[in-house]
């Protein structure tokens, strides 16, 4: 998977936007004003940090060792750092976004939920 194709799949979902509140070369994804991946899109090797269910994280890691990480300054039990650039394929990678913006879209209040929905 590419930056520009990493980009694209988190801003496809619902109300999702992209902000760089830390340094112009680190690309925070958010649903909502919350956080749901964080990569620095211009970064070898392409890594993204994903919400990630605690038992899931465990169960990927090893899976995945080196390419699935606990999360790089997040906290670990719930996020992970993923490696992007080919060593896992794209279809999963795809899988993880969408479940780190299920997880943060579910902790959301039921008004912001509900306005998800609405076309």
């Amino acid at each position: 998977m590419t930056p520009q194709q990493l980009r694209a799949l988190c801003l496809s979902f619902n109300a999702a936007v992209e902000d760089f509140p830390f340094n112009p070369e680190t690309s925070v994804f958010k649903v909502r004003g919350k956080l749901f991946a964080l990569s620095a899109l211009d970064a070898t090797p392409l890594t993204v940090n994903l919400k990630c269910d605690p038992e899931d994280a465990i169960r990927l890691r090893g899976e995945h060792p080196g390419l699935v990480v606990p999360g790089w300054h997040m906290n670990k039990r719930h996020w992970n750092t993923v490696t992007v650039d080919g060593g896992l394929p794209d279809r999963l990678v795809r899988e993880l976004v969408e479940d780190s913006y299920d997880l943060v879209v579910a902790g959301l209040p039921r008004a912001e939920r509900l306005r998800l929905d609405r076309p």
